[in-house]
């Protein structure tokens, strides 16, 4: 009923690796393998963190949106993600859940909302139709523009989980309002000549840490266990 400000302490945690090449490789190679090895770590560090941004659990990774608790969402409080039940084992019976989940999540924050899921779950997804018949899903039109359902963007990430009873495999919401993702500083890589030669070392560091800071911008579909 009060407004009030709140520090908010997002812990930073550290990504590291150590490839090495030879000497001879970096000399001899007909590409550029400094840039190659650099883009090869940037994807790897990539990966690791969208698996911790969905389910990390906090401790030496970032805290994934899942690792959070959640409740109904007639019942959330602060602290919590709210779901909308599906009703149906491990299925998905008709529109209607996916109807509430999307007005389950406040007004403010549904211009900049999307669905979040896998490529299994978008397969089952994108068959919904009205009751006129009419596909709930459309492509997007132009290349590189996300599909849509409901008219709302939908972000393909292979860490969400399958559609399975009792799981969240489907998260709808502004995420730049609700999950913010602290980075200090970018992908730093030092290359050491010295240490292991002939060897060349390429040290790369990140560190990287994320929170739910409001968790009234993202909501959860929840597949029912009967």
């Amino acid at each position: 009923a009060t407004g009030a400000l709140e520090k908010v302490t997002i812990p930073l945690h550290e990504l590291a690796a150590q490839p090495k090449a030879s000497q001879r490789l970096l000399d001899d190679a007909a590409f550029d393998v400094e840039s190659w090895l650099a883009s090869r770590i940037a994807e790897k560090f990539a990966r690791a963190e969208s698996a911790a941004f969905v389910g990390g659990d906090g401790v030496d990774k970032p805290r994934g949106i899942l690792s959070y608790p959640a409740v109904a969402d007639g019942a959330w409080t602060w602290g919590n993600l709210g779901y909308v039940p599906t009703g149906a084992a491990g299925a998905l019976p008709d529109i209607d859940p996916v109807v509430d989940l999307v007005y389950a999540l406040g007004a403010e924050y549904r211009s900049g909302a999307a669905f979040v899921m896998n490529s299994k779950t978008t397969a089952v997804l994108r068959k919904l139709k009205d009751a006129d018949g009419r596909f709930l899903w459309s492509d997007g039109l132009t290349a590189g523009e996300p599909a849509r359902l409901m008219g709302y963007r939908v972000l393909i990430c292979e860490d969400m989980p399958d559609i399975a009873a009792n799981a969240f495999a489907v998260a709808f919401g502004n995420f730049a309002a609700g999950y913010t993702i602290a980075e200090r500083p970018d992908l730093r890589i030092l290359r050491d000549p010295f240490s292991a030669k002939p060897h060349v070392l390429f040290y790369a560091t990140k560190r990287v840490g994320g929170a739910v800071t409001d968790f009234a911008a993202i909501k959860l579909l929840r597949f029912a266990a009967s």
